[in-house]
């Protein structure tokens, strides 16, 4: 009897030493640690390793999930979306502008007294929002002028200016004193000059919005050294330093100066008006007295490296980093995993996790049985597994939409994508519904335009595009296309073309197949290949090469659109390769970036959301949605009334995440019961 059963038992035994062998990472020495100790760790795993350590030089997702726990930024969202100082208590946004007063009449000085007067008679929110104006004296002023990746400035001598100082920031301050004034107060916009043999035009209006921060002070570095404005400063000009080659660059061009008032204020300057600027100081805040030029020269010398190409970008920092931050560095085991440590004196109070480890398992199997065996904490569920693992009681299910969208691109240069009719019509003779039900099993919400559903950009009363092949016919038929045969024509030219997307994407290679059958039914003869992603940007996307592509964007909060859809980017290698055109869109584009009221901001987005959707230069598909699974044990600690420690469940912010409150997060030995006793 006791054979039978050895006989029975044995297969099984070895059949759980195969599944083992084959899914467990034997590198990860983690994996026996003792259950109190796993309790007081995060475990979280990863297809991909880190690059680089560092806020400002990182690209890549990986290395973006740990520096955001070792290091904080200035400002950060709140759940609300709401910015929240972290490294900054408060700040305050003013403006400073100038113009150049046509003398011609009057002086600059008389020009002033004007306005002074009509602020004190008239009661215009404008006006009452200038706190003070003066008379600037002529003078010579160094103007930059970006050249391919470097600045340059020339120099430029300005008469008599009168400048304005403003409770907030006025785009249209300008229009505003043109409108409300007889006379012209102000010179043209622009002036031009000869620089060589070259003609330069220069802006005689400036809007210089100012951000003043007041941080806050106690605040230290891991090594114990005290964080100050010096930090800032630092920060900002190792990212404009082009020997570090840092992908934030553009994101602070606009700064013209920055001012240390004393060790806990900083006065940021812009040399233009450009409302993202205030999210680009949600970036990590680097130790200035770890990485100035000293420490930097002595690093140089220690590791005898050739100083022409050494720079920030090649330090031992990047892989030993020190920050403010929840969590200290620990240990980085290239392609294994990367430790960080509980920092005790955090300013904000330290995390309840002692440890949290991101483990590298590059296979996403591995990554589920991980999971589900317990060495990983969280799991993203592909679509296919969601309706089964949601039933699953061991896990906490979340999900949300991502910060994206995909859709159909038309090279609006060719025909027929050139006729909004046609572009229309297209999109008109897809039906999204059965994308999203049978071939994304229902992970997919309609988007009808260019900004994330979450954010309040987005236009909601705007209706996606309806599934109608007759009225799709109709519109190719008031377009010039005619059937015939079974196929449109035009000019005994039949409509055909190429749509293409990139190779190892199976889910667009599902609905690239929906799509031309979708497309051959009302007529269209359409091929489609895949293109290796390299060969695919280089040879097609950014060189303008083909007549219609299925693509994704994956978007921020920000709702900044210049780069894809601005008219400007329509160039070779831009954004905006379909080639869109509106001069509205433009219009309102450029308002968007200029306004730092988000009221004003949100009505001029849901302007352009219409119009682009009106437009369709997209077909837009789908906005997919994700699912992640978290160990039901893990809970956010808590104290009650009397003191006493008690479990509250994790929910999710309005944009789904579901981590906003890790700091708070432990794993308790049992599933709680919530609001009870830990």
């Amino acid at each position: 009897m006791i054979v039978k059963r050895i006989l029975l038992i044995t297969p099984l035994i070895i059949i759980f030493l195969l599944l083992q062998s084959f899914f467990w990472v034997p590198k990860f020495d983690e994996q026996f640690l003792g259950h109190g100790k796993r309790l007081t760790q995060y475990i979280q795993g990863s297809i991909g390793d880190a690059q680089i350590l560092n806020p400002i030089l990182h690209a890549d997702s990986s290395s973006g999930t740990i520096t955001n726990k070792i290091f904080d930024g200035l400002i950060d969202r709140d759940r609300d979306l709401t910015y929240r100082g972290r490294l900054a208590k408060s700040w305050k946004i003013i403006e400073e502008a100038f113009f150049v007063p046509n003398t011609k009449t009057n002086s600059a000085e008389r020009i002033a007294k004007k306005i002074q007067t009509a602020k004190k008679n008239l009661n215009l929110p404008w006006l009452n929002n200038i706190t003070s104006i003066k008379v600037i004296p002529p003078k010579r002023i160094k103007v930059s002028q970006n050249s391919s990746n470097q600045n340059k400035s020339i120099e430029i001598f300005y008469p008599k200016r009168i400048k304005l100082t403003l409770k907030k920031v006025d785009q249209d301050l300008f229009d505003k004193i043109r409108n409300n004034f007889d006379e012209k107060f102000i010179e043209d916009d622009y002036s031009s000059f000869k620089k060589g043999s070259k003609k330069k035009k220069i802006k005689l209006t400036e809007h210089n919005p100012i951000i003043i921060f007041e941080l806050r002070q106690g605040v230290k570095f891991h090594d114990g050294h005290e964080f100050d404005a010096k930090d800032v400063l630092f920060t900002y000009k190792s990212i404009m330093d082009n020997k570090n080659l840092s992908p934030r660059k553009s994101d602070f061009e606009p700064i013209k100066n920055i001012q240390i008032i004393n060790k806990s204020k900083i006065k940021i300057r812009y040399k233009r008006l450009y409302s993202p600027a205030f999210g680009t100081w949600s970036i990590g805040i680097l130790p200035e007295h770890l990485l100035n030029k000293k420490s930097l020269k002595k690093e140089l010398i220690a590791r005898k490296i050739n100083k022409t190409i050494f720079s920030l970008r090649l330090s031992k920092f990047n892989r030993n980093p020190i920050g403010t931050g929840p969590f200290k560095f620990k240990e980085w085991k290239s392609d294994e995993l990367i430790k960080l440590e509980r920092n005790d004196q955090y300013w904000e109070g330290p995390p309840n996790y002692s440890e949290f480890i991101y483990r590298i398992i590059p296979d996403s199997l591995t990554q589920e049985m991980a999971f589900y065996t317990g060495t990983i904490d969280s799991y993203g569920a592909g679509v296919h597994q969601v309706n089964r693992l949601k039933k699953d009681k061991r896990f906490q299910v979340f999900s949300g939409l991502s910060f994206g969208y995909t859709y159909i691109g038309y090279n609006m240069r060719r025909e027929p994508f050139n006729d909004p009719r046609v572009r229309k019509a297209l999109g008109m003779a897809i039906n999204t519904k059965q994308i999203h039900e049978f071939i994304l099993n229902n992970q997919a919400e309609d988007i009808t335009g260019p900004f994330i559903k979450q954010g309040p950009h987005y236009n909601k009363s705007v209706r996606p595009i309806p599934y109608d092949p007759k009225q799709a016919i109709q519109l190719l038929h008031e377009a010039g296309w005619k059937r015939r045969g079974g196929v449109l024509v035009k000019n005994g030219k039949k409509l055909s073309f190429k749509l293409l997307t990139n190779h190892g994407n199976d889910i667009r290679k599902s609905i690239a197949t929906v799509i031309q059958d979708s497309w051959k039914r009302i007529g269209i003869a359409v091929s489609f290949d895949t293109v290796e992603w390299a060969v695919f940007i280089k040879k097609h996307i950014n060189q303008l090469n083909f007549d219609a592509v299925i693509l994704g964007w994956s978007l921020g909060l920000d709702p900044d659109l210049f780069q894809i859809w601005h008219s400007s980017q329509t160039k070779k290698g831009q954004l905006n390769f379909v080639g869109y055109k509106n001069k509205k869109a433009d219009e309102l584009i450029v308002k968007i970036r200029q306004e730092y009221d988000l009221k004003k901001q949100i009505k001029y987005a849901h302007e352009l959301h219409q119009i682009i959707a009106a437009d369709q230069p997209y077909t837009f598909l789908y906005n997919s949605k994700w699912t992640a699974l978290l160990d039901r044990k893990i809970a956010i600690l808590r104290k009650s009334k009397n003191g006493q420690p008690t479990a509250k469940k994790i929910t999710a912010t309005k944009t789904g995440s579901y981590s906003f409150d890790f700091n708070k997060w432990i794993k308790f030995p049992t599933t709680p019961s919530f609001e009870s006793k830990f």
